[in-house]
């Protein structure tokens, strides 16, 4: 892979005596949707919160275009990044308030900033929910609030942290297709964590298996909905 956006040298994560990722080697492409696959505790959500520089690892290399995110100004690096977890992590405001908080935090002028969430509350099919509070959405009206307010940046690398897990199944299914359809007209990398391999396989181009916190294999998804 010539000149990676992400590459991991020699990734070392320990808690206490425990080594719980052990990562030699990993590079993440411009455009690329890398999904993430293992048993419970085999360090998927570990390895996605080191790349997300939310957790810094016990050793080895993290590198964002060639850049040590190490020695990389956090906050710079926080502008190029948005993730979204199991739970949606909502304020207490409206639907249009939460969608709206990160382009306010980075100060993006008021008009860009209604523009934006229009269209991505569009884009999610949440625009009509935009004045409700979000105490009274449906799980699924939730996560899309939530996709919806990580997609506005436009990030160049998009973390997912199983953000289906707590979704029925048709819920589940329909979302899947819609970010699909997104991610392929926006090319945002993702590293998109799960333990379904049925979601791997629609949304992912690579998939990678972790087990006891080593990738244990790696391969194109060839069924990949993007």
């Amino acid at each position: 892979m010539n000149n990676p956006l992400m590459e991991v040298d020699k990734l070392r994560l320990d808690a206490g005596s425990q080594t719980i990722l052990e990562v030699d080697r990993l590079a993440l492409s411009e455009g690329q949707v890398m999904g993430v696959m293992g048993p419970n505790g085999a360090g998927k959500t570990s390895l996605l919160l080191v790349l997300a520089s939310l957790i810094p690892p016990t050793s080895g290399t993290v590198r964002y275009r060639g850049e040590d995110l190490a020695r990389m100004d956090l906050v710079r690096w926080r502008r190029r990044t948005a993730m979204v977890f199991q739970e949606p992590l909502l304020l207490d405001t409206t639907v249009r308030e939460n969608v709206a908080t990160g382009l306010k935090i980075r100060r993006v002028p008021p008009a860009e900033q209604k523009t934006r969430v229009s269209e991505w509350m569009d884009r999610l099919k949440i625009e009509h929910l935009a004045r409700r509070s979000v105490r009274n959405l449906s799980g699924g009206e939730a996560q899309r609030v939530s996709l919806a307010r990580a997609l506005v940046l436009e990030p160049e690398i998009l973390f997912l942290d199983e953000p289906f897990s707590a979704l029925d199944r048709d819920t589940r299914e329909k979302m899947l297709e819609e970010l699909s359809a997104i991610l392929r007209a926006t090319r945002t990398t993702t590293v998109f964590v799960t333990h379904r391999q049925s979601e791997a396989s629609f949304l992912a181009d690579t998939i990678i298996h972790i087990e006891q916190g080593r990738i244990v294999g790696s391969q194109p998804n060839g069924s990949s909905g993007c």
